[in-house]
């Protein structure tokens, strides 16, 4: 049996501050240690809670004796001292401290002794305001609420489709596991369509919040904890909303942004700027594509298992040895970019992918400027994305692409180079690129067209 730990009156202070933190967007470990507990024990407290917090981090005004004062009082009150020398070294009002010693003393045994821990004990009892939950209240709308979150799927004929069977482990979902089958509506589109399905009964009305509330929150509501897999996110824990601010990359800044991009790029007059991105393939590999804006030409970045890597055996937090991590990709772009003339590597565009994490070094060695796109914008590199698609043709979802050779990427570069397009009418990417060369003066040592980019 796990030790229940010290009693709470003693931790209000700690849960506040902890609370406070995690409103903040702090993890559970730094909370703990900001607020004085140890981090095993805001891990605790968070999932215990379910990611909400179960007391108001407002601080207690003045007003109210706090558990240090009422230390300090049991131990003035022990010493036998009158009550109004109690408050004169307290700087409090003699009727405050007189009323503390007769409302929240210990009554057992049929003697009254005053202890802290008892005296903070009723006082929080008796600040408590407990009022019961809607879904505790209303039955009906309990029923309602559980069936459109998580009642069965059934057919047309209305039989019941149970789907598979999951259990419920306390945790969010793994990766590609299945999920439990149900109505899973949403808590606003809950509270919505009751607004529809009962116009006249006030008493069938939920906030979305309360909903929430109801499965995240221990004794809040009358919903279980695991109906929380019906929801989308499929969450154990709330999150909350401060974390979700703190959740981009750290190697992005606004510098590097697309919309600082220069706008010779945008309308494609000006060769040079490029569009990239990955690849990805069964067991962890990658391919990287590099698509020039004005010509469509592509060029292919091969990424091989790096010393060390054993298929299967990823280490937890260890380094990148799969082939698509940041100085791989970083190496590999070098070497493609730096043999094209140094007019045509002018820019790259890319999404807001952790493998180009090292793009100041690739700066400083190629001269190439990376920017990169919004969040969930894949339109701003719509070129890399169309030509993305034309390459699974070759390399299909759900292939290991780690098998190919950088001599056959080349091959199926130059196959994509040499095909004519409507939007370069009608010549193919490495035409487009052989005139752009020539019209530069700048002999190349040998054509783009048989190039092994």
């Amino acid at each position: 049996m796990r030790s229940p730990g010290r009693p709470g009156v003693h931790q209000r202070d700690a849960k506040q501050a902890f609370w406070a933190r995690i409103a903040a967007g702090a993890s559970s470990e730094d909370a703990a240690l900001s607020s004085g507990v140890p981090q095993p024990v805001g891990t605790r407290w968070f999932r215990e809670a379910g990611g909400m917090a179960p007391i108001s981090v407002v601080m207690l005004s003045g007003r109210y004796l706090s558990f240090a004062e009422r230390e300090e009082l049991a131990l003035l009150n022990a010493q036998r001292l009158s009550v109004r020398e109690i408050a004169r070294r307290m700087e409090r009002s003699p009727s405050t401290i007189s009323r503390e010693l007769r409302r929240n003393a210990e009554t057992r045994g049929g003697v009254l002794r005053y202890r802290a821990t008892v005296a903070q004990w009723k006082a929080e009892r008796a600040a408590a305001r407990p009022k019961d939950a809607k879904l505790t209240q209303n039955a009906r709308l309990r029923r309602y609420v559980q069936d459109r979150l998580a009642g069965a799927v059934a057919d047309a004929r209305g039989t019941p489709i149970e789907g598979p069977q999951v259990t419920w482990k306390g945790r969010r979902h793994g990766r590609r596991a299945d999920r439990r089958w149900g109505k899973c509506w949403s808590p606003q589109q809950i509270s919505r369509r009751l607004l529809i399905d009962f116009p006249h009964d006030v008493r069938m009305r939920i906030s979305h919040e309360a909903i929430y509330q109801a499965l995240y929150v221990q004794g809040r509501g009358a919903l279980r904890r695991e109906l929380s897999a019906c929801l989308r996110t499929g969450r154990a824990l709330r999150v909350p909303r401060a974390r979700t601010r703190q959740r981009g990359k750290s190697f992005i800044t606004p510098e590097v942004m697309i919309s600082q991009r220069p706008a010779e790029a945008a309308d494609r007059a000006v060769p040079g700027h490029w569009e990239g991105d990955m690849i990805i393939g069964l067991n962890s590999s990658a391919i990287g594509t590099l698509v020039e804006r004005t010509t469509r030409f592509t060029m292919l970045l091969h990424l091989p298992r790096m010393a060390g890597h054993v298929p299967g055996a990823g280490i937890k937090n260890g380094p990148p040895l799969a082939g698509r991590g940041a100085r791989a990709v970083r190496d590999a772009i070098a070497k493609k970019i730096q043999m094209l003339p140094a007019h045509l590597r002018r820019s790259l565009t890319w999404d807001q992918g952790a493998e180009l994490a090292q793009h100041a070094e690739l700066r400083i060695e190629t001269g190439l400027g990376v920017y990169f796109c919004d969040p969930q914008s894949p339109w701003q590199r719509g070129t890399n994305e169309n030509t993305n698609g034309l390459l699974r043709q070759y390399f299909p979802k759900g292939t290991d692409i780690s098998r190919y050779s950088e001599q056959e990427l080349d091959a199926v570069a130059i196959t994509l180079n040499s095909r004519p397009r409507e939007t370069l009418g009608w010549r193919t990417p490495a035409e487009a690129l052989n005139a752009i060369l020539r019209r530069r003066n700048q002999p190349a040592s040998r054509s783009a067209s048989s190039a092994a980019f």
